[in-house]
């Protein structure tokens, strides 16, 4: 694996969600790389698609505002590319329960949308999709790896389980190189925090840089790994330039699991304002809680060489960063 980067020197490669918050990540890397990038977002509102999370690299890359519901797009778009990253997704679990139809239509059947357009236009592709840690479920056993039964609690961790499915489904079925990643709490520059409904980091940074309170259920201490974007690129690139990872799945994970309640706290500290306070669960909240959660990531360790390399500390300074310096395009 010490040259799977120069493979991407002069690439073409199709980035679905391209200007999310890891999407845009992963794209910013490739052109640096060398690599033809074309992405694809559909700017819905509230699903994080940013233009200014490709500030500085507009002329450097392609930009295709399209649904990937729509089939006919899709089968234009993936002719002529070497890899494509599927990280187009309905990430909210609570807008999956509110608008469970919605989150099928994106997270599921437009999943078998790009694979056929890959089928039937360009079966020769490099997929690497990406999946979730919610597909898990509650865990019975920690760290979660990955033969651990899957059992969502929610409409997104279904869909998103069935997504991963269909791409290894048209790998056994049909030839397809196709890869997933379990991504667990990815933090970092460009994520979402104009709300709460795509994870508790984004959040929890927002609330510290304004000088608010972040609110914690309980005692706090349910653990939590989280994964720095700079390393899940890393993985992303690793799996897409491997053929090692084809028909594989891989959880990615954090360098060591941390409470809710340590991470809040050095959250405020970094930011230099705001601070915890403990409040008792609600009803309808204690009944969902899934405890600590955390995964392994022994198995991508061993097949491609990847593991988190970024500290918490490090990592959570960089955003807190980039979110201070740049809070009027996120969180407005």
């Amino acid at each position: 694996m010490v040259d799977y980067l120069h493979s991407y020197d002069s690439c073409k490669a199709l980035v679905t969600g391209g200007l999310g918050f890891i999407g845009s990540n992963l794209a910013r890397r490739l052109v640096d790389l060398g690599a033809q990038v074309t992405i694809v977002d559909s700017l819905i509102p509230d699903y994080g698609g940013n233009l200014f999370n490709i500030a500085g690299y507009e002329d450097r890359l392609r930009v295709n505002i399209a649904d990937v519901r729509d089939p006919y797009s899709m089968r234009a778009l993936v002719k002529g590319q070497d890899v494509l990253f599927n990280l187009a997704g309905q990430v909210s679990h609570m807008d999956s329960m509110i608008e469970p139809f919605t989150d099928l239509e994106i997270n599921a059947r437009s999943q078998l949308s790009i694979l056929e357009a890959c089928r039937y236009e360009n079966p020769s592709i490099r997929i690497v999709y990406a999946g979730t840690r919610q597909q898990y479920g509650k865990p019975r056993y920690l760290p979660l790896d990955e033969d651990h039964i899957q059992a969502p609690t929610d409409v997104n961790g279904v869909n998103k389980m069935a997504g991963e499915w269909f791409h290894m489904v048209y790998h056994t079925a049909y030839g397809l190189r196709t890869t997933s990643l379990r991504l667990t709490n990815t933090y970092g520059p460009r994520q979402l925090i104009k709300h709460n409904r795509q994870g508790f980091i984004g959040w929890f940074v927002r609330l510290a840089i304004e000088g608010k309170t972040i609110q914690l259920y309980g005692d706090g201490q349910q653990l939590r790994d989280l994964t720095y974007v700079d390393d899940v690129v890393d993985a992303f690139l690793r799996a897409g330039a491997n053929n090692a990872a084809c028909g594989e799945v891989f959880n990615l994970g954090g360098q060591t699991p941390i409470s809710l309640l340590e991470l809040a706290k050095l959250i405020v500290h970094i930011a230099g304002r705001g601070d915890v306070e403990l409040v008792p669960w609600p009803e309808e909240r204690k009944k969902i809680d899934i405890g600590d959660v955390y995964s392994s990531y022994a198995h991508i360790q061993t097949v491609l060489g990847w593991t988190p390399t970024t500290p918490l500390v490090d990592g959570l300074a960089r955003m807190i960063t980039y979110c201070s310096e740049h809070y009027d395009r996120y969180a407005v």
